[in-house]
């Protein structure tokens, strides 16, 4: 696989992240359904970057954090920085073998492991978290469905990073009879901070 490294400037100072080179011919500036032919995870998508800005701007330390459909893994990359227990997660073993080579890269310590929504079981296994992360994950359908009965077993907080995709309301709105959200606009990216209702 052909890389190239990418700049991602964050609070607190840049990091470098290596991405597919085909990839990185494909910014994420396009209208918000555009699907790449490349695969998902390989896309620095605006999302990510925007919720590894949020990220950037807290601090986690001594906090655990997990990361679903992780991909390239940028705010999986901030959460260590920003002094996080990281466990990012895909279910594309080269989004792993990817994100583990940036975090050296980078000098950051974090885990990464395959799992898919469907079958969490090395997730569960880590769980509980302090805080869950996810960024564009709302493109299909059935994810709606699979977050919503996942997210309550790994976390009391969750921050979901969307950029209007046509499942994000569905979500949100099934989401809202067990947690609180409150959303922030970061441009065209809405950052939603869900916390379980007590």
């Amino acid at each position: 696989m052909e890389l190239v490294a990418q700049q991602v400037g964050l609070p607190g100072g840049a990091l470098v992240v290596m991405q597919p080179t085909d990839a990185a011919e494909l910014p994420d500036d396009r209208e918000v359904d555009w699907a790449p032919v490349v695969p998902y995870w390989s896309v620095l998508w605006r999302s990510g970057v925007a919720l590894a800005r949020e990220v950037a701007a807290t601090d986690l330390r001594g906090r655990r954090v997990v990361e679903l459909g992780c991909g390239l893994g940028v705010p999986s990359l901030a959460a260590a920085r920003s002094g996080a227990e990281v466990l990012a997660s895909d279910e594309d073993p080269d989004a792993i073998a990817l994100l583990e080579r940036n975090a050296r890269e980078n000098g950051l310590s974090l885990r990464a492991v395959r799992a898919e929504w469907g079958d969490p079981g090395p997730l569960l296994d880590e769980a509980p978290f302090d805080l869950a992360l996810a960024s564009d994950v709302l493109y299909m359908r059935a994810a709606v469905a699979q977050l919503l009965e996942l997210l309550p077993l790994l976390a009391p907080e969750v921050w979901l990073a969307d950029p209007g995709r046509s499942f994000t309301e569905p979500f949100l709105e099934r989401a809202r009879e067990a947690w609180e959200v409150d959303t922030v606009e970061r441009g065209v990216v809405r950052i939603h901070r869900m916390r379980e209702r007590a």
